[in-house]
């Protein structure tokens, strides 16, 4: 997502999101564990990258989990 888009949301919709990469990025990873390769780096990385953008979005609103 871009961070415009982050932005506009609330910041129980940003936890909901961040719960939701949580559990995407986890699935990713067992994937990689249990093929040994991965097709999909760069949809992992865009995954880390957004979540950082919201726990930043979090703490710069107060209401990091």
């Amino acid at each position: 997502m871009k961070i415009k888009e982050l932005r506009a949301l609330s910041s129980e919709a940003l936890n909901a999101k961040l719960t939701e990469l949580r559990l995407e990025s986890s699935i990713e990873r067992r994937k990689i564990v249990s093929t040994g390769v991965s097709s999909k780096q760069v949809k992992i990385g865009e995954i880390k990258r957004t979540m950082a953008q919201i726990l930043t979005l979090l703490n710069e609103r107060g209401a990091a989990t």
